[in-house]
């Protein structure tokens, strides 16, 4: 009887720390939809998403990117890139690093890496990222293999599902909530969608202006637009 009601105790402490332990680890999610040879999709991923990183926010963010933007489908099924062929590989090697190396720590990396390129007009160095950032290459054997076309299908239907509609690129969403041009001030609406019990630590530490926001990572790299999108054909 004694082991039954120890056994009683332990079950009933064990559910209330999970359950404690669930509300305390809930996240928000950052979706970002992109093309990657938009330059202001490069810019933003180089100049303004490493500031969760830096500052430790991305542990209490699920990041999402769709590598699909303003692409659209030709009558015979083709896909059309709003920047060229060279960008139809790019969003498909993206789908693929994405779907090869799920830690979000390395398929950002190589993302990263990558959209600095095109700020750089060095974009025919893109194969080097796999090495410079320390992986295989998983995601050239996805792309060869004709995976990252399945990929690219599932992300072109998951930006079609936006509502509203996006009307142009980079399109960053917080929560279902999307941005619009003021999507340079992620982080303030990412440390606004936590309940006031529940604001990472990373978040204790900014001022919640949009003027402090838009300067926040003035010291990073000096490629930056301002608030200038590629916009959907109509």
């Amino acid at each position: 009887m004694a082991s039954y009601q120890r056994l009683v105790r332990f079950s009933i402490t064990f559910c209330f720390f999970f359950f404690l332990s669930l509300s305390s680890s809930q996240k928000v999610t950052l979706s970002l939809y992109y093309e990657a040879l938009c330059p202001f999709c490069a810019d933003f991923i180089v100049n303004h998403l490493p500031q969760i990183f830096r500052n430790g926010l991305i542990s209490s963010i699920d990041l999402h990117l769709v590598p699909w933007g303003n692409t659209l489908f030709k009558p015979d099924g083709t896909i059309l890139c709003q920047h060229g062929e060279a960008e139809c590989a790019l969003n498909a090697i993206h789908a693929c690093a994405i779907n090869a190396y799920p830690d979000v720590m390395k398929h950002v990396g190589y993302i990263y890496c990558t959209e600095r390129l095109v700020l750089e007009n060095k974009l025919e160095k893109w194969a080097d990222c796999f090495e410079l950032v320390g992986l295989s290459r998983a995601a050239v054997d996805c792309y060869i293999n004709g995976y990252g076309h399945q990929l690219q299908l599932k992300y072109a239907e998951e930006t079609s599902a936006l509502v509203p509609a996006h009307k142009f690129v980079p399109c960053v969403v917080v929560n279902n909530q999307p941005l619009q041009e003021n999507y340079q001030n992620f982080v303030m609406y990412v440390c606004n969608a936590f309940g006031s019990n529940q604001v990472p630590e990373a978040c204790r530490h900014l001022n919640h202006s949009v003027e402090t926001q838009s300067t926040f990572d003035s010291s990073v790299e000096k490629l930056s637009y301002s608030h200038q999108v590629c916009y959907a054909s109509q």
